[in-house]
């Protein structure tokens, strides 16, 4: 029993990944897995997210998959209330769907791209954090990982709308996790995963040489080590190749 804990330390918990059809959040997804946790695995392409389910099935995981656009707020509380009628509870929020806009400058930032980015970025983010709160309450040890940039805190030319974006969802989760310290077991991190090697990486850096940043797999066995030994609420960290 004591080395299947120590192979499966997330045994038994339920965790929601957002954006895991690829990159960061299948690694994470795929990691999550692998600790024992039963994974939801959300994000609007079906096929690809059944790709990243069947792997999970064939390392012995477990996952189910939930196709729908984050922006869509009925989906999301749809998916909350199946959620709480099958385990009552959530354990483990990651939040990691994000797009990148054209990087532009700040004068010629198109208004629909702005709205986009911050729709996906942030506002989705919100409505997650506020339909789910109450089943991360219910959990003994409530977790939410916020994947954010390192743009949130030193913008650089051109990443005006990313960065304006990233910056509320940091804001957003230190607030989120001040106000439920001392009320629930709920505690919040967040997480910036420097550079990956990523589909988003590769539009943002279309010269770059991929095989010289990490690979998400390195995120997401970072993100599950953080849950196994745990962490202080309002963590926040950069993680390295």
């Amino acid at each position: 029993m004591a080395e299947e804990a120590a192979e499966r330390p997330l045994a038994g918990k339920i965790a929601y990944v957002t954006g895991s059809s690829r990159g960061i959040g299948a690694a994470t997804a795929q990691a999550l897995a692998a600790a024992g946790a039963h994974v939801l695995l959300s994000a609007r392409s079906a096929a690809e997210l059944e790709a990243v389910e069947e792997s999970i099935h064939q390392a012995g995981g477990t996952a189910t998959i939930a196709p729908f656009d984050l922006t869509e707020s009925d989906a999301v509380a749809r998916l909350a209330q199946a959620v709480a009628e099958r385990w009552n509870r959530l354990d483990i929020l990651v939040l990691n769907a994000a797009m990148l806009p054209q990087l532009t400058p700040v004068t010629q930032i198109e208004g629909a791209a702005l709205t986009q980015a911050l729709t996906t970025n942030l506002l989705a983010p919100h409505a997650l954090l506020a339909t789910f709160d109450p089943l991360l309450r219910r959990s003994e040890r409530g977790r939410v990982i916020g994947l954010t940039s390192s743009v949130a805190t030193a913008p650089r030319a051109y990443w005006g709308a990313y960065a304006a974006s990233k910056a509320g969802l940091e804001a957003l989760l230190d607030t989120y996790a001040q106000e439920v310290e001392r009320i629930s077991g709920t505690r919040v991190a967040v997480l910036d995963p420097g550079a990956t090697r990523t589909r988003m990486r590769a539009r943002a850096f279309p010269g770059e040489d991929p095989q010289n940043v990490k690979p998400p797999e390195v995120v997401g066995a970072r993100i599950v080590e953080l849950l196994t030994n745990d962490f202080v609420n309002r963590h926040r960290e950069r993680i390295e190749g």
